[in-house]
């Protein structure tokens, strides 16, 4: 209890020393800062330019050089064992590497975007510990402002009491009441009574990964980039029919949780879910290439999509998000009509566009799979999800970074929505989502 408090009292006074700090120069950040997220409207954000570690196994610093103070939020996960750090949105310019490698209690760490206005450090743990003292410290004598997070071991036993219910594994970003994940970018979510009015069949893309989160890499190239320019070229595709009201679940380079994706669609009444990503298969597990499209199932189609619908999963793991309070037995979502009619169209589109994509892209050998993906389990929306290559696969990173592969592909996409919304609205009338 003693530790517990100490370590409260001393991130409150972190906190309160951080705030009274003054800002480094507008002038200097807007020289050393990257356009700001459409997002967040024409802010200045601090600039992250170095991180390392220090210490061994008993006692183990983390340091970070920022160019202005910040506020932050440490707590500490089990399962497995995390330091997670919440600051407000930072450019990290830190570099090629870091964190990729640990010393004494830290395997390693990640930092990115985890939503608009705020960022997020992980900090994956050799084992149980706590933070020890964690503070910011003012520029000077020519040093840049520091974060500084101090962490000692300590035994499961005295680890896991310390998990108050706000620093335990439900822990979801609270830095300066930002926006929330699930918020659909400003250009794309009209008020409810431009939404009645638009009696347009509402598309869902959703770019796979994206913030702290890279998916795959391989060849230089990261997953969450590499989906991201398809979904928008597939979004401007659509847009220009006039047809479709098109929404993004992100259009940069933002983190959001598997659940929100979902909220999105669900919220908007979707016709269709469209989610996008791009796998690699591990070295010792051979080689695969070509385009696979996935549906919802409470049974794995093969040992690859399970494997793949696993890591997917654990996706918000990457940012310090807890899935243990939500189902895992898909079955759980296929009890009602309704249910098993969105999963009859969703087979539907995936076999409309699999025949579509088959005639300009390369396609994997069994095209056709499924799995029991999260982002896949809007009850009432038809969802599929889009692996459109291998980034370990030589031949299709060729193709996914090519602009020409992206535009056959992303047109053989939109014709099979083209002929998939096409029948569901003439049979379904003015309504967007599934029949009744």
């Amino acid at each position: 209890m003693a530790s517990r408090a100490n370590q409260r009292v001393l991130l409150g006074c972190a906190l309160l020393c951080a705030a009274a700090l003054p800002c480094a120069d507008s002038t200097r950040l807007k020289a050393a800062e990257s356009p700001p997220q459409p997002s967040v409207a024409a802010a200045n954000f601090p600039v992250a330019s170095a991180a390392r570690l220090a210490g061994d196994g008993k006692q183990t610093r983390f340091i970070l050089d920022i160019d202005q103070a910040v506020t932050f939020r440490a707590v500490t996960l089990a399962d497995p064992y995390r330091v997670v750090v919440d600051v407000p949105q930072v450019s990290f310019q830190l570099p090629a590497g870091t964190g990729s490698g640990g010393r004494g209690l830290v395997k390693a760490f990640r930092y990115g975007l985890v939503m608009p206005g705020g960022s997020r450090i992980v900090f994956d743990l050799t084992g149980p510990a706590k933070i020890a003292n964690s503070y910011v410290l003012e520029a000077a004598n020519g040093q840049p402002a520091r974060l500084v997070l101090e962490l000692e071991e300590v035994d499961r036993a005295a680890f896991v009491p310390s998990l108050t219910p706000e620093n335990r594994p439900e822990l979801r970003p609270a830095i300066a009441d930002p926006p929330p994940a699930t918020t659909v970018p400003a250009s794309a979510a009209p008020d409810a009574g431009q939404q009645k009015a638009d009696g347009r069949a509402v598309v869902v893309i959703d770019p796979g990964h994206g913030g702290i989160d890279n998916g795959t890499q391989s060849g230089g190239e990261s997953e969450k980039n590499l989906v991201l320019a398809f979904g928008l070229a597939l979004r401007d595709r659509l847009e220009k029919t006039g047809k479709y009201r098109v929404v993004m679940t992100r259009d940069d380079d933002t983190f959001i949780p598997l659940n929100d994706r979902v909220k999105v669609a669900r919220g908007l009444k979707a016709a269709l879910f469209v989610s996008i990503h791009a796998d690699a298969l591990p070295r010792a597990e051979g080689d695969a290439q070509g385009a696979t499209i996935y549906t919802l199932s409470d049974k794995a189609s093969d040992a690859e999509a399970q494997r793949l619908a696993d890591a997917e999963n654990r996706a918000d793991a990457i940012a310090g998000f807890n899935l243990a309070e939500e189902p895992t037995d898909v079955a759980d979502i296929l009890i009602d009509l309704t249910q098993r009619e969105t999963r009859t169209f969703s087979s539907r589109f995936a076999r409309l566009l699999m025949g579509e994509m088959k005639s300009t892209v390369r396609m994997h050998k069994h095209p056709l799979k499924s799995a029991g993906f999260r982002v896949l389990k809007a009850p009432d929306v038809p969802s599929v999800l889009v692996e459109i290559g291998y980034v370990s696969n030589k031949g299709d990173l060729e193709h996914l970074v090519s602009e020409g592969w992206r535009s056959r592909a992303v047109g053989s996409m939109a014709q099979a929505i083209d002929g998939f919304l096409a029948k569901r609205m003439a049979t379904a009338g003015p309504s967007t989502g599934p029949s009744n």
